[in-house]
């Protein structure tokens, strides 16, 4: 029997509709785990769902905003009475709002950026903590952005709310690391998404990888054996 290397792992990923999302769900369910994915497209959430079923995974399907703390919170219970725990946290949803001058950012776009990027994050761990703390090796990863390198000229709203994503997440790990939970970030690099389109228009996608390349960070940060915490790996 092939050894799977996510086998019996409960997995929540946000995000999952399209992208590196979805690309991850697909690998996830390939290596074993029991998926749960989160995002507002319930049509796109079937195309993987489809995808899933046909590599002989299981997936849930929640579409839902995790812009409103209560869709996640009355998640959390859900999959409490029905898992008991959760292994793995994938916090991949993130939003690209127009790339202008910084006192040119519209406030609903602001708000936004800061309520997908970094709020939902957060809630994302006050709603699921307990039931990470619940699994025998719990594993948390959220994606990040390269554009926290570096102070880049308009990029002024995702890069800031992405920042902010890095240093919560970095402290979300420091104040586990005496316990078995595992929380690091990931920085993917130039990926052949719609995200990527949006912010180069001229740039050729067919000259970048497909989601699906990149995945084999995510099955390593989800390993029962990871011993890194408060990391930020790149693709």
């Amino acid at each position: 029997m092939e050894l799977r290397a996510l086998t019996g792992r409960i997995a929540l990923i946000t995000g999952a509709s399209k992208g590196i999302g979805a690309a991850v769900a697909r690998r996830f369910a390939k290596e074993g785990a029991q998926v749960i994915l989160l995002a507002r497209d319930v049509k796109a959430l079937e195309i993987v769902d489809d995808d899933i079923r046909a590599l002989g995974g299981l997936a849930t399907l929640v579409p839902l905003d995790i812009s409103d703390p209560n869709n996640l919170e009355l998640l959390a219970i859900q999959i409490e009475r029905r898992f008991g725990k959760l292994d793995i946290l994938v916090g991949n949803a993130g939003v690209l709002t127009d790339l202008t001058p910084l006192a040119h950012i519209a406030p609903e776009d602001w708000h936004q950026s800061m309520e997908i990027n970094l709020t939902a994050n957060w809630h994302l761990i006050r709603c699921f903590d307990p039931l990470l703390k619940a699994a025998e090796t719990p594993r948390a990863m959220f994606v990040t952005s390269g554009v926290t390198r570096r102070a880049a000229p308009y990029w002024g709203a995702y890069a800031v709310s992405k920042a902010a994503l890095e240093a919560m997440v970095k402290i979300y790990a420091a104040e586990n690391e005496k316990t078995a939970l595992r929380v690091n970030l990931i920085d993917p690099g130039v990926v052949r998404t719609r995200m990527r389109a949006q912010a180069f228009p001229g740039e050729d996608p067919m000259t970048l990888p497909e989601p699906d390349a990149i995945t084999d960070v995510f099955v390593k940060l989800a390993d029962p054996e990871l011993a890194a915490t408060g990391e930020k790996f790149h693709v």
